[in-house]
């Protein structure tokens, strides 16, 4: 882990200082968490796994013009990414019902939605994030209204994006969530996409058997967790079997 000055410590990552004015290193935790923080648990080489997954989401995303904190990987659990404000609502996006919009709507699992559903929670875990609408967001200024239009656009383009890369392996992209933040450089502030995307923030079902391969297995005591994020990575094609390897000779020399 770096050495440098930490700046934030949350659920699943910890920020330190980067090497040069304005970058972050961002180093990923095998810790897991539940029900915000109310379930927690460790799952031995999660952190490395999500490290990779979100370095390849991110990538891709860089390359079709979506804008974001990643410059590039530099360790196994630690990503070099640009320092942000961030922006206090989450974004999620759903294209099946499932997990907490069933609790509140009453709608069975697993029911597909007409057009993809945007939603937005008060980043608070004080208060559970609750849920907001749009009106809660401009009132009380957690953004403005430029940079409401630019998380939804975003969101959706994402989604879009992502639906696609990984129905092609397989995989339903059921919900996701999206975090963003400003980053100011010279004299402009643009809002860029933050954080990660992995399956600690994904839900993900195999297409044929339904099969959960993300967070929800830690939820649920399902079992089973890091192979379901492995599965997920060999799907993607980014874990062959030397990178299999290099981590379990990792994580033995972490001990």
């Amino acid at each position: 882990m770096s050495r440098r000055n930490k700046l934030y410590e949350g659920k699943a990552k910890v920020l330190f200082e980067g090497p040069e004015a304005g970058t972050i290193i961002q180093y990923f935790k095998d810790d897991a968490t539940a029900f915000n923080a109310k379930k927690k648990g460790t799952l031995s080489g999660k952190g490395v796994i999500n490290n990779i997954i979100s370095e390849h989401i991110f990538t891709a995303l860089g390359d079709i013009g979506i804008p974001t904190h990643f410059i590039e990987r530099i360790s196994m659990r630690e990503q070099l990414i640009k320092a942000v404000e961030i922006i206090p609502v989450e974004v999620i996006i759903r294209n099946v019902a499932a997990g907490s919009i069933c609790k509140r709507l009453g709608i069975k699992e697993g029911t597909p939605l007409p057009n993809p559903l945007v939603e937005y929670c008060y980043k608070s875990d004080e208060l559970d994030d609750p849920i907001i609408a749009e009106e809660h967001i401009l009132t009380f200024g957690w953004a403005d209204e430029l940079e409401l239009e630019e998380l939804t656009f975003y969101a959706l383009r994402i989604n879009d994006f992502l639906s696609g890369m990984f129905a092609a392996i397989g995989i339903k992209l059921v919900d996701f969530k999206l975090e963003f933040g400003r980053h100011y450089e010279e004299d402009q502030c643009t809002v860029i996409l933050a954080d990660e995307i992995s399956p600690d923030g994904c839900r993900l079902w195999d297409m044929k058997t339904g099969e959960k391969l993300d967070k929800d297995r830690f939820r649920r005591d399902l079992g089973g967790e890091m192979e379901a994020y492995q599965e997920v990575a060999r799907r993607l094609g980014i874990l062959p079997s030397a990178d299999v390897t290099e981590i379990a000779d990792h994580l033995k020399k972490e001990g």
